[in-house]
């Protein structure tokens, strides 16, 4: 029995299958043994933890390629083997300088899919990534038995069960989506989203504080369709969902459109493939295709429906367990270099003693007796040929052990500077939260400072106003009331004998500008005096 890990690792996030293989009946059978989810701070001890648990200490991992890149050339299909290869690489090498890039900063593979619009020639599909990114990934798991580093854009296809030339698309929505087209159960295109779940995580831990607490989250939504209505339970952060898989949406409606054959399944998988009704929210946009959840093939039918979700959500880890396992485009495997791999298959030759025998039989060489000269001859010749081979296999170990060494020390420091840089990355964030929060107290000070100003100034208000009014005020002319309702809004009462010595006041309150905004009322005459009421504001 074979077993293999599957290991997806995102940010943050750790998904995980162990998948054993069993021959039977000249059929391989797959068994999920374990798997799960991680969430972690520190990526390489969550890993083994994870190998501990698994009790996978000799066990093959398989884990997914990042940050990759697809490329795509059409090539005759009457080239031969080695003209192919030649072609894929000057087809690259236009693209690194239509594009500045530096071709050796790139560890690439291809493999060649069908072409459906022209019969004539074939499709190479190229996966290129920096190789800075790739030497980081195995460090990640150098004191582990690293097998096989896949895209997860075409290793996802080696858990769906299609029928017969089916025709699909299956959506992987993890932290980017990755969208694959498969045309007669072939593997046609794969496109790369730079969103999915975590763009959604992210903005739901912005207000929860936890990336583990928004992962529960999104698998407790539900999306409540025209054909599900319910509004019972409440769907506090739909508002942080919903636009994300509106752009899914809307990009999977171009590939179909786009596409050469025509779709019939849309297969859902990922993160965000475990939101309730997802489906159905996809069909409705979809009307003119099947829109349903991917279920891995190796599980059993018998798993309940409320327990196939648990597989679901893992089934990037099951895909490159399977992956490892022999499953799937093996040409897509980043786990060694390709120079180093040139080099293995020379030192890997074989000597054809039967051959040897057949010549020297040949010959009627014996060794019975003294030596003829032509005898001594070949002797000589294979004996030589013999120590230039020994001597040759040693110095190519020599050399391929200090290639090793050298590819260590790099990746050692590689590690490090990345260390720095994600050090330097903390301190900066540090540094920003420090300078927001400086703002905010600020901000807060200033207002504070506003209000004692606005407290001081209407403090002082009215003792300058009547300080003014003793100056302007006419004799004869008495004030019998003098009211503040709001911050600087006066009412005041006059009256006087005479309506001219009341008309001369307001004239002066006006022209030395003590109020603004005035309103007399109208005069009133009582007991031979005259009263008038002046509104108005505090400069």
């Amino acid at each position: 029995m074979q077993n293999c890990l599957g290991i997806y690792i995102e940010d943050n996030l750790i998904k995980y299958a162990k998948v054993s293989k069993e021959k039977n009946n000249n059929n391989n059978e797959f068994k999920v043994e374990a798997f799960g989810i991680k969430f972690f701070d520190n990526l390489i001890q969550s890993i083994n933890q994870i190998v501990e648990e698994t009790y996978s200490f000799n066990t093959p991992i398989s884990i997914n390629l990042m940050n990759e890149r697809y490329l795509y050339y059409n090539i005759f299909s009457l080239l031969s083997k080695k003209d192919i290869e030649k072609a894929v690489e000057t087809e690259f090498e236009e693209y690194c300088d239509e594009n500045k890039y530096n071709q050796k900063a790139f560890e690439t593979r291809y493999a060649l899919v069908p072409n459906v619009n022209d019969k004539e020639k074939i499709r190479a599909m190229q996966i290129i990534v920096n190789k800075i990114e790739l030497n980081k990934q195995k460090q990640y798991l150098e004191k582990h038995k690293l097998t096989k580093i896949s895209p997860i854009g075409t290793a996802i296809a080696n858990i769906a069960k299609f029928e017969k030339n089916e025709n699909a698309i299956i959506v992987n929505m993890e932290a980017n989506t990755t969208i694959t087209t498969i045309l007669d159960n072939q593997i046609y295109n794969v496109e790369t989203l730079e969103f999915g779940s975590q763009e959604v995580l992210e903005k739901i831990n912005h207000v929860e504080n936890s990336i583990q607490r928004a992962y529960e989250i999104c698998k407790e939504t539900t999306i409540y369709t025209s054909n599900v209505l319910e509004d019972t339970k409440e769907q506090p952060h739909l508002e942080n969902i919903m636009p994300t898989l509106y752009q899914v949406c809307q990009k999977i409606q171009e590939i179909v459109a786009s596409t050469p054959q025509k779709i019939s399944t849309i297969y859902l998988t990922g993160t965000l493939a475990t939101i309730n009704n997802i489906d159905l929210y996809f069909q409705e946009y979809l009307t003119a295709v099947e829109c349903r959840i991917l279920r891995p093939k190796i599980v059993e039918e018998t798993v309940s429906q409320l327990n196939i979700k648990d597989y679901i959500e893992v089934n990037s880890a099951i895909a490159l367990a399977m992956q490892g396992l022999g499953e799937g485009i093996q040409a897509f495997n980043f786990r060694r270099d390709s120079s180093v791999s040139k080099l293995s298959e020379l030192l890997n030759f074989e000597i054809n003693t039967q051959s040897i025998k057949e010549t020297l039989s040949s010959k009627r060489f014996s060794l019975k007796g003294d030596f003829s000269t032509s005898e001594t001859i070949l002797l000589r010749c294979a004996v030589a040929i013999i120590l230039i081979n020994i001597i040759f296999l040693i110095f190519s170990k020599v050399l391929y052990k200090q290639m090793e060494n050298k590819e260590n020390e790099i990746n050692t420091l590689i590690s490090s500077e990345q260390q720095e840089i994600s050090n330097m990355e903390k301190d900066i964030d540090s540094l920003n939260s420090k300078k927001t929060a400086y703002q905010s107290l600020t901000e807060e000070l200033k207002s504070i400072n506003e209000k004692i100003s606005n407290i001081a100034e209407r403090k002082n208000s009215i003792p300058n106003l009547l300080n003014q009014l003793m100056y302007i005020i006419p004799e004869q002319v008495q004030l019998t009331s003098l009211e503040n309702r709001t911050d600087k809004q006066i009412i005041m009462t006059a009256s006087a004998p005479e309506y001219d010595k009341l008309g001369y006041f307001v004239a002066k309150l006006k022209l030395e500008g003590i109020l603004n905004d005035m309103i007399t009322s109208s005069s009133r005459s009582s007991g031979g005096s005259v009263t008038i009421t002046i509104e108005g504001e505090l400069p």
